[in-house]
């Protein structure tokens, strides 16, 4: 007998009525807005507001991510993503041996305060929100997002946006970590603290389930994973001294949404539910908004196909849909030529207007939850609940994500979920148009987005010039105000502050925090 599963295994009954979901339904379900947020953390949804259209971009210069961004706020984008170098990400400049051959290539490159000028210049900071895919730099990109809006005349207080922050699932998934987990959390709490005080209004993590899905893991391992790195962010920061509602309420997440439609709506559901129950009962937070499971999502990159990628729209549409459907605050829509290279102009485009397209022509907008009460739908999220939860109960067990990563317990369990995944796409259970069906002979597309091969050489002496003439010795003095910081316990963003505002590097702040914290090298 043929097998009818979602991709994380949940069997799927030919048919569900009314006796499938499990006892108790209205309490678990709730209304929107309401607890425990089941069918979303607002009451009327995208009646009164649509979610915002945050498409994720950055490449090349500082000039050529600002021209980008001012061109999708004038096709109608609502909020502002960037996306960094892997030299930006791992703290080196752009004139690093290690920078060599990948400068710009992923995301723009970032090494000085004038830099984050050049990105900025232009933009409503006090109107838009921006986010900012950025992880063991956090600190410094942020700390240098302020600069710029001081010199615009906006105030801390009035600027808005997310920074991922992250760096547990770094070590789970993505890899692009600079010192061990623990010293990582310290730069963490730390940023915590610093925006409670000076950035009010900026989220201070995007806890991210999105690179754990893109490495391979399971919807269920994708929220349980998350949440538990999250349990171990709220536990730092109480350890740290801050009260569970000074800092929970500027949480938020992010998610990746794939092909299977409803195993993603019914992800989104289980999510927010959980986080609800998480922070009430085992943190007992009293503030509501600390409670809500507020977060973005991306269309899954992985599942785009460089085979006919015209039929990346076609993916990108549904996925989109299943997180509109789960309740999304923000979202980004892939581009359909990103399994070639960075978007084109054209691609980016489309990307929004599939998003514009869902929100003003569809009329799924008029109603909050519209698929609350479908059997299979509640059924399918309380099963993907108990799941995530036996995920969660077994990293407790392990002394929780901290020491179950320095085990190596996700990271096998997704490594596993990958390779069954393959293995199912290769023998052909699992469908892929236009890859193992429905193939063709075509060739590639020729306007894949170009990348200048002198823009490396061209950052590296604008760091040159600013190098000399910058007072050195101020730099100096204030990267040893860093080091003692980083040796003592006072918050290290003050200091970090000075030394980027004196147009200290940021390979030059991360070095200092090197030298102190070390590389983190696994040992599995």
């Amino acid at each position: 007998m043929e097998e009818h599963q979602t991709d994380s295994g949940i069997e799927i009954r030919p048919v569900y009525t009314a006796a499938d979901p499990a006892e108790g339904l209205e309490e678990r379900l709730g209304r929107p807005g309401s607890a425990p947020y089941t069918r979303g953390v607002y009451e009327e949804m995208y009646r009164k507001r649509r979610w915002t259209m945050r498409q994720y971009s950055g490449f090349g210069t500082a000039d050529e991510t600002n021209q980008r961004f001012h061109y999708l706020l004038k096709a109608g984008q609502t909020g502002l993503s960037c996306a960094f170098d892997l030299p930006t990400q791992m703290g080196y400049d752009s004139d690093h041996p290690r920078a060599e051959g990948e400068v710009g290539k992923v995301g723009v490159a970032i090494d000085s305060l004038e830099d984050m000028e050049r990105l900025l210049a232009g933009l409503p900071l006090a109107e838009v929100s921006t986010s900012m895919t950025i992880n063991s730099t956090a600190a410094v990109l942020l700390l240098l997002y302020e600069l710029v809006a001081e010199k615009q005349g906006v105030p801390s207080t009035a600027i808005n946006g997310t920074i991922q922050n992250d760096l547990l699932k770094e070590y789970i998934a993505r890899g692009t970590y600079i010192y061990p987990p623990r010293q990582s959390m310290r730069i963490i709490t730390d940023i915590f603290a610093y925006c409670r005080e000076n950035i009010p209004r900026w989220n201070t993590i995007s806890i991210s389930g999105y690179h754990i899905r893109e490495a391979g893991s399971t919807a269920v391992q994708e929220i349980a994973f998350t949440l538990s790195n999250a349990i171990a962010y709220v536990q730092a920061a109480i350890d740290a001294g801050l009260a569970v509602d000074e800092f929970a309420p500027r949480l938020s997440f992010f998610f990746n949404a794939h092909n299977d439609f409803f195993e993603e709506v019914a992800k989104f559901r289980a999510a927010r539910r959980m986080w609800f129950k998480i922070m009430t009962e085992r943190f007992g937070a009293q503030d509501e908004r600390s409670k809500l499971l507020r977060f973005h999502t991306q269309t899954g990159g992985s599942t785009l196909t460089a085979q006919q990628p015209e039929n990346n729209v076609a993916r990108v549409t549904l996925q989109a849909l299943a997180a509109v459907f789960g309740g999304t605050q923000s979202l980004h829509t892939n581009s359909f030529d990103e399994a070639l290279g960075l978007p084109t102009e054209r691609a980016a485009k489309i990307a929004l207007r599939t998003q514009q397209i869902i929100g003003f022509e569809s009329g799924v907008t008029e109603t909050a939850d519209p698929l609350g009460g479908s059997y299979f739908v509640e059924s399918l999220t309380d099963e993907v609940e108990a799941a995530a939860w036996r995920y969660i109960e077994k990293i407790d067990e392990l002394g929780g994500s901290v020491p179950a990563i320095e085990a190596g317990f996700p990271q096998d369990e997704i490594e596993r979920a990958s390779y069954e995944w393959t293995k199912a796409v290769d023998e052909g259970r699992k469908v892929i148009v236009s890859v193992n069906r429905y193939s063709e002979d075509v060739a590639v597309p020729s306007d894949i987005f170009p990348i200048d091969p002198a823009l490396e050489r061209n950052q590296a002496q604008r760091l040159a010039e600013l190098r000399a003439r910058r007072d050195d010795a101020g730099v100096k003095a204030a990267l040893e105000d860093v080091r003692g910081a980083a040796r003592g316990t006072q918050n290290l963003l003050v200091p970090m502050r000075e030394s980027l505002k004196r147009l200290a590097t940021l390979g030059e702040v991360s070095d200092v925090l090197r030298e102190e914290f070390g590389d983190y090298r696994p040992s599995r």
